[in-house]
C-alpha cells in the first residue's frame, strides 16, 4: 500500500515537473538554463520525494487504528486504501478524510498545475510568428500530453466517482488502476527514446526490413 501509492503521487508530480521544464523552455527560452539548474531541480525533486514519501507514510501508518471483525476480502489487486478501510467494523472518518485531501492534492493539485502551464504554453505559442517556429514548439509537448492522458484519464475517472460517493465496479477500479500504474511507466521510454533522431532511424530502418521479409 506505501509503495503503491507513493509511486503514484510521484509519477503524478513528476508530469507537473515535466509541464513545468515545457513552460519555462517555451515562455522563457533565454532564461532556461538559468531557472532551471541542477541546484533548483534538485530542490524541487527533493521536495516532492520528501511530501510523497512522508504524506504516505502517515496515511498508511494510521491504518494500525482500525479493527476488522468481519470479511477481510478486499476486492482489488493489492492492499487498496479504501477498500481496505471500508472492511473496518471502527469509525474511519480519519482515512477517508485522508483519502480525499490525498485523492485532491496527489492528483488535482498537479493536473491543475499542468493545464495552467500549458496555457500559458498556448498563449506564448500563438504570439510566434511564424508557424514553423509553433509547430516546433509544440511537438516537444506532444509526448508528455500523451502521458499525461493516459495516466490522469483512468485514475481520474475512478477517484472522483468514489470522492462524489458513488459506487464503482470493483473490476472497473481495478481495471483502472492498473492502466495508470503499468502503462505509463512502461510507455515513457519508449515514447522519449523514439523522439531521438538516432533510434527513431534505426527502429524505422528495423521496420521495414521486417516488412520487407515478412513479403
Amino acid at each position: 500500500m506505501f509503495v503503491y501509492y507513493s509511486l503514484l503521487a510521484l509519477e503524478s508530480f513528476a508530469l507537473s515537473v515535466l509541464a513545468y521544464d515545457r513552460f519555462i523552455a517555451i515562455c522563457f527560452p533565454l532564461h532556461q538554463h538559468s531557472i532551471n539548474t541542477m541546484r533548483s531541480m534538485f530542490c524541487i525533486l527533493g521536495v516532492i520525494w520528501s511530501y510523497g514519501i512522508g504524506v504516505n507514510m502517515f496515511s498508511t501508518s494510521i491504518m494500525t487504528r482500525l479493527s476488522f471483525c468481519g470479511s477481510v476480502k478486499v476486492f482489488s489487486y493489492f492492499c487498496d486504501y479504501a477498500p481496505v478501510f471500508r472492511l473496518a467494523c471502527n469509525d474511519y472518518s480519519l482515512h477517508w478524510s485522508m483519502a480525499s485531501i490525498m485523492s485532491l492534492v496527489n492528483l488535482l493539485g498537479p493536473l491543475s498545475f499542468i493545464i495552467l502551464s500549458y496555457v500559458s504554453i498556448l498563449v506564448a505559442v500563438f504570439r510566434m510568428k511564424t508557424l514553423d517556429s509553433r509547430i516546433k514548439a509544440l511537438a516537444t509537448c506532444t509526448e508528455h500530453l500523451i502521458l499525461v492522458a493516459i495516466f490522469y484519464i483512468p485514475i481520474l475517472f475512478i477517484f472522483m466517482l468514489g470522492f462524489f460517493g458513488f459506487r464503482i465496479d470493483p473490476d472497473l477500479r481495478v481495471l483502472s488502476l492498473s492502466m495508470a500504474s503499468c502503462f505509463p511507466p512502461c510507455l515513457n521510454p519508449i515514447i522519449y527514446s523514439l523522439k531521438t533522431k538516432e533510434i527513431k532511424t534505426k527502429a524505422l530502418a528495423l521496420f521495414s526490413r521486417t516488412k520487407v521479409t515478412m513479403k
